[in-house]
């Protein structure tokens, strides 16, 4: 296994944005050692025939898919995983030329047709959608790699574990296919209660098991998803599918210890405005948060326009030169307003934090998370690209 220090050579060149910080009102920061990182160290915990497909979807979960996959690609991980067509034809147009799994359902003729052309891998959900494609492949002339998906209690997508015999055979009878992998995907495994995880493994090894009794073995055997990779090292078999994990942060709290990951993204924005609000005035719309007394406020220049959740309004922090400072009144749709008072040197054009690391001080997209009631993929993937993804 090469080490990460080894692998430092490969970061790639920084993207032109890292040039234009100083025009900048708000970004995302990208760390590409920090990616670079958790690659190594993710690969480092699987067995050495244990394939990493990296999960690249909805923008690489916020943090800019091209130069992820890029990044990834370039530090071990073996292939890629996307959600939808036009993600995967993102990536085929800016020359990304390793395997590309679509994990959503293909159905319509025309998108079948695409992802032929664009040389993608489609999963394949039930009979119906696998005998269209033959068809629509047929009259290409073409053939096309395809991964099985089986429910083994996700109750989304995929063929019944109990059919799968019926489903692969038939899947094996249409010449156009040529089927890559069979595979799953957990429910819970981010849970500490792993009841249901270990009977969706149950049903899927059995699964498996009937398939090769059958007279078929698949290819390729894949389970894991970030929160199984890192718990249960029986769930590995011959590839994982690790998204959350690449991004330096854990499914659930009880896996923190497994691997020294490291975060990749911070979410930074610029003081536009530093003025004192007199005694009972209102900050921002509905007049939430009323002074009582003369406050100093400091305007900063990220909304929910850009992804910062309008319900965090009044129980926001942001670190600003190095210390705390809570978000008052309502945040509005491109600007924030954060109490200064305790920062006599502050001044329009300083940095703010709001999630990262300042000096010892840490905002995680757990904390955002946590307060939501919701979960950090999807403070994640809320960040728009109004943010300019900044590569360091």
């Amino acid at each position: 296994m090469v080490s990460w220090q080894e692998q430092k050579s490969k970061k790639l060149p920084q993207n032109p944005l890292s040039l234009l910080v100083n025009r900048q009102r708000a970004w995302v920061e990208v760390d590409l050692d920090a990616l670079g990182h958790n690659v190594c160290t993710l690969k480092s915990w699987l067995n050495s025939e244990t394939k990493l497909m990296a999960v690249v979807k909805a923008d690489a979960y916020g943090h800019g898919a091209l130069t992820v996959a890029q990044t990834v690609l370039a530090h071990g991980a073996d292939s890629l995983a996307i959600a939808t067509l036009a993600e995967g034809v993102e990536l085929r147009n800016s020359q990304i030329t390793a395997p590309i799994l679509i994990l959503g359902a293909i159905n319509a003729v025309e998108d079948i047709q695409a992802v032929a052309a664009w040389d993608l891998e489609a999963t394949i959900c039930n009979s119906e959608q696998a005998v269209v494609f033959n068809r629509t492949l047929a009259r290409l002339g073409k053939f096309l790699t395809v991964h099985l998906k089986l429910d083994t209690g996700m109750s989304r997508l995929g063929t019944d574990w109990q059919s799968a015999v019926a489903f692969v055979s038939l899947v094996k009878s249409l010449p156009h296919l040529k089927i890559a992998s069979v595979y799953s995907h957990f429910s819970t495994a981010d849970e500490d209660d792993r009841t249901i995880m270990d009977l969706q493994h149950q049903r899927f090894q059995t699964a498996i098991a009937k398939l090769k009794t059958a007279g078929f073995t698949p290819p390729l055997v894949h389970l894991a998803n970030s929160a199984a990779t890192l718990s249960d090292r029986s769930t590995h078999y011959d590839m994982v599918r690790v998204g959350l994990a690449l991004y330096g942060l854990y499914p659930a709290a009880h896996l923190t210890q497994v691997l020294k990951l490291k975060p990749v993204l911070q979410v930074k924005a610029k003081i536009t405005q530093v003025k004192i609000i007199p005694t009972g005035e209102g900050v921002s719309y509905g007049r939430k948060f009323i002074t009582q007394k003369a406050t100093k406020i400091a305007v900063v220049g990220i909304g929910y326009a850009d992804g910062v959740p309008r319900n965090l309004s009044n129980r926001l922090q942001a670190i600003v030169t190095g210390q705390f400072a809570s978000q008052i009144g309502s945040i509005t749709m491109d600007q924030l307003m954060l109490r200064v008072d305790h920062l006599p040197q502050v001044q329009p054009g300083d940095i703010v934090t709001l999630i990262g690391q300042q000096n010892q001080l840490k905002i995680t997209a757990d904390d955002w998370a946590n307060k939501l009631e919701t979960i950090s993929w999807e403070i994640l993937c809320g960040f728009k690209h109004r943010l300019p993804r900044i590569f360091v």
